[in-house]
This record gives C-alpha cells, sequence and structure tokens, in this order.
C-alpha cells in the first residue's frame, strides 16, 4: 500500500509497531475496572447474604402446628449448645428446644404435650396448635367439672378400655370438688396461737377404715406436742384424708369428724385411680388453712411411722425444697390387667420418674405451693406417687432415697432381727393390732435396741409400678 505522499505503508509493521502501546493501555483500564467493581460485588453479596438470613429467622418455623408464630430472640432465657462450620457466624443450635411433632404415642402423652406447649413462654399459641388446636386450647382452659367430648380428649380405643381407665379420662379435668367436711382450724394450736406446727400428719383413707384411723390417732398419729426419740421434738397435728363412697354412710364420718376434728372429706368418689385428686385437693387446702407447717408426712392409712424419730430426722433438715422417702427409679408402666396399677398402652408411654413411694413420703411445708402452682399445669395421673414424681421433675426438685422408709416390707432375713423395727422411720402393710404393738415396743425400746440405728443401705429388691 501506498501513501498519497509515496510513502508505502506496510500494515505488518505499524501493528508491531503500536501493538504492546495498546497492550499496555487496555491492561491499564481492566485494573482500574477490578479495583472500582470489587468493592461494589462483594458489598452486593454481603447485603444479599444478610436479606437471606433475615427472612430465614423472621419466617423459620417449626412443624407440629405452630406455623406462622415468630419465635423471639430471647438469649437472655434461653441458652443453648451449638455448633457452627465458621468462626465467623454465630453458633446455631445442633437439636431443637422442643419437639417438632406433638407426641401421639399414647393419650396421656398427647395431651400433656398439648399442654406443655401451652405453658411455653416461647411457644404460646398465637394460633392453632394443630388443625383442632383451638378446640383443644378452648377445653384447656375450663373449670369445672364436665364430661370429655372433645376428639383430642377421647382415645380412638376408648371403649376397649378398662372400665376404671374410662372414668378416670372421663373427669380427669375435674379438680374443683367441695368440701363436704372441713377443718379450717387444725393447724391452729389452742394454748399458743402463733406456735407453728412441726410435723403435718396427712394420711390417705376411706370411711370404712375406722379400726385404722382409731389405731393411728392412739399410737404414732397423737396429735399435739410429741418428744422425739432423742431430740426435742415439735408440735404435730393429723388429718385423715377422705372421699365420699357409694356404700359409706356420711353421718357417720360427720360423726366421727365432731369427736375427733380430724377429717376433711371432699364430694368426689373415693377410688383408687382418684388417690391423685387428693394430692391436689390437699395442696390447695394446704396453703389456705395450714401453710405455716414446716414439713408434711403424707402417707396411707396401714403405715407405722416411728413419729419421735422422724421428729429428729426432721429436725436437722434445711432445705426449703426438701422430699424424702423410698425412692423408686427407672420404673415403667404395669401392663398387667390383674392388678390395680395396670396402665393400658394406649394411655400412657414411656417410662416414670423417680419418685418416693406413695406408701409414705416427707417433704418441706414451704414446697407444696409449688407443687400446688405445678400441678395446674400438669394433667392428672391415675397413680398418685407417680404423679408427685412427674411435678418434682418439673420442678427441678430430686427426692432424697432414705432407707428407713420402707414401702416393701422387711427383706425375709430383716424381718427376724429383734431390732428391726427400730432401724426405719415407716414400714408399709401394717394392720391395727400390729401398729399398737410396734408403738408399744418402739416407744420404749429394751436395752439391746436403744441404740440402733436407722438403715443405711437398701437391702430389699425393690418393685417397680
Amino acid at each position: 500500500m501506498e501513501s498519497k505522499t509515496g510513502y508505502k505503508w506496510d500494515f505488518y509493521t505499524a501493528s508491531t509497531c503500536y501493538l504492546p502501546q495498546a497492550h499496555c493501555l487496555w491492561r491499564y483500564r481492566w485494573r482500574i475496572l477490578l479495583c472500582i467493581c470489587t468493592p461494589c460485588i462483594v458489598t452486593g453479596c454481603l447485603l444479599v447474604y444478610i436479606a437471606l438470613a433475615l427472612c430465614l429467622a423472621i419466617t423459620h418455623t417449626y412443624h407440629g402446628g405452630l406455623s406462622g408464630t415468630l419465635i423471639p430472640l430471647l438469649d437472655d432465657y434461653f441458652i443453648a449448645k451449638g455448633t457452627n462450620s465458621s468462626s465467623l457466624l454465630a453458633p446455631h443450635p445442633m437439636r431443637p428446644f422442643w419437639k417438632e411433632e406433638l407426641n401421639r404415642e399414647a393419650f396421656w402423652n398427647l395431651i400433656q404435650h398439648v399442654m406443655d406447649r401451652q405453658h411455653n413462654t416461647i411457644l404460646r399459641a398465637r394460633k392453632n396448635i394443630s388443625e383442632n388446636g383451638n378446640s383443644t386450647l378452648h377445653s384447656l382452659n375450663k373449670t369445672g367439672c364436665f364430661s370429655n367430648s372433645d376428639k383430642m380428649w377421647n382415645p380412638s380405643d376408648y371403649f376397649s378400655l378398662p372400665p376404671q381407665i374410662q372414668r378416670f379420662i372421663k373427669y380427669m379435668r375435674c379438680r374443683d370438688y367441695p368440701l363436704l367436711i372441713n377443718q379450717p382450724g387444725v393447724c391452729v394450736s389452742k394454748q399458743n396461737q402463733s406456735e407453728a406446727p412441726m410435723l403435718l400428719l396427712v394420711i390417705k383413707s376411706q370411711a370404712e377404715n375406722i379400726k385404722n384411723r382409731q389405731a393411728i390417732r392412739f399410737t404414732w398419729g397423737h396429735s399435739g406436742l410429741v418428744r422425739g426419740q432423742v431430740g426435742r421434738g415439735g408440735l404435730v397435728h393429723r388429718v385423715f384424708l377422705l372421699g365420699k363412697t357409694e356404700a359409706g354412710s356420711k353421718a357417720d364420718v360427720e360423726q366421727e369428724s365432731k369427736t375427733y376434728g380430724d377429717i376433711i372429706m371432699w364430694d368426689f368418689l373415693d377410688t383408687f385411680f382418684n388417690l391423685t385428686l387428693k394430692d391436689v385437693l390437699f395442696w390447695d387446702w394446704y396453703a389456705k388453712h395450714c401453710a405455716n407447717s414446716r414439713f408434711v408426712f403424707k402417707g396411707d392409712d396401714d403405715v407405722f411411722v416411728r413419729t419421735p424419730a422422724l421428729l429428729d430426722y426432721l429436725d436437722r433438715q434445711k432445705s426449703k425444697e426438701f422430699v424424702a422417702g423410698d425412692l423408686i427409679t427407672a420404673a415403667l408402666p404395669v401392663r398387667s390387667e390383674n392388678t390395680k396399677y395396670f396402665i393400658p398402652h394406649g394411655f400412657y408411654k414411656g417410662s416414670y420418674p423417680s419418685y418416693p413411694g406413695g406408701g409414705g413420703v416427707v417433704y418441706s411445708g414451704a414446697l407444696v405451693p409449688r407443687l400446688l402452682a405445678i400441678s395446674k399445669r400438669v394433667h392428672l395421673y391415675p397413680i398418685d406417687d407417680v404423679y408427685l414424681g412427674m411435678c418434682l421433675e418439673r420442678l427441678g426438685v430430686i427426692p432424697i432415697h432414705n432407707p428407713a422408709f420402707l414401702t416393701f416390707d422387711f427383706t425375709e432375713s430383716e424381718a427376724k432381727e429383734p431390732c428391726a423395727h427400730h432401724t426405719i422411720l415407716m414400714v408399709h402393710k401394717r394392720s391395727p393390732e400390729e401398729m399398737l404393738k410396734l408403738w408399744i415396743e418402739t416407744l420404749e425400746p429394751k436395752s439391746e435396741c436403744r441404740n440402733t440405728q436407722l438403715r443405711k443401705t437398701c437391702l430389699q429388691k425393690k418393685k417397680k409400678k
């Protein structure tokens, strides 16, 4: 190619001469572009990440009927161990704080799961707990006594259950029973009205067991100032808890109450599965009429108690959350239909919490208001001592195992020891005649039994309810 000036243009030569300058120019412009765009891209990605994280935190829901409920970040109240894959991110929980699905394994488990969610600070339902959650919450908030008609409250195999379980399910929401016989002044000392009782003896009895009550009144259940075995002792009061019976005469019980002033009777049917009602109703009665008592002993009317030795034992207890008895652990429901403890698979599934045997348990009076409050969050259960364990578990109170409380009697070898009954604080299954004999024997022990120590180890194999 030749230009107008006669100069021959060599394209190859020109491109060779100017290529390094062009390459440097483009490389310089590309670096400027990277310096300007990189911060913008990083900032944009960060904003997108933050927006997605906020959206997930706000819209996240748990399955099981609480969809749409916002979960607030309450770090001051809930702390969970967590894990993460980056040191730049806050730890997230390794597992949920609560079960995501309703526990439908058995009837009691299901309705208790619903009640637990109802009282959960975070999960308190603003919407339906389940498809029929409105009716469930409505029925949980009802008061008074009425038959259970909601689908949630009637297990599918209801009519195949034993009659006693059917009756219990039908009225298990009833807790408001009127008093037929009351003793509002039982904890008031006639000599000194400001003197607080050291021990309140609370004995579960039935109207027809008058011989048992008489034996208790004149032996270990004596009301008044009781000396300890070695210590000073203290003021003791006594009440018997009764329900009404189908065949019993209320007039006879009223006359007995006028004579001794120690009968408390409610207007509910006195059955084995209603023993839990006696606990709940007594806790309410205690809060109103005997809240100054230091300790409460609750037992059956066929137990024998070494009251002086028990007072010595209690005098050493200082805890306000004291509970002691024959502790039963890792117990399972009894599935045998030929026992009064029978619990069907469809009613309850799982193991029981640790609980003191119902034959006799002692706890501090200061614990009673807490038991009363927590009982309103735990559905009634047919076995009274198991129910006490359920309430204690939710309170975080650990019962003390004391081998001197014998729920299941002595072993065969122990029973042959002449001072066996001097080693216990309470023993179960004693007749009125045996109570009288043991009271005389332990009140003034023979010389060889005077220095006998309380049982320190549990030698007998425990039965599990």
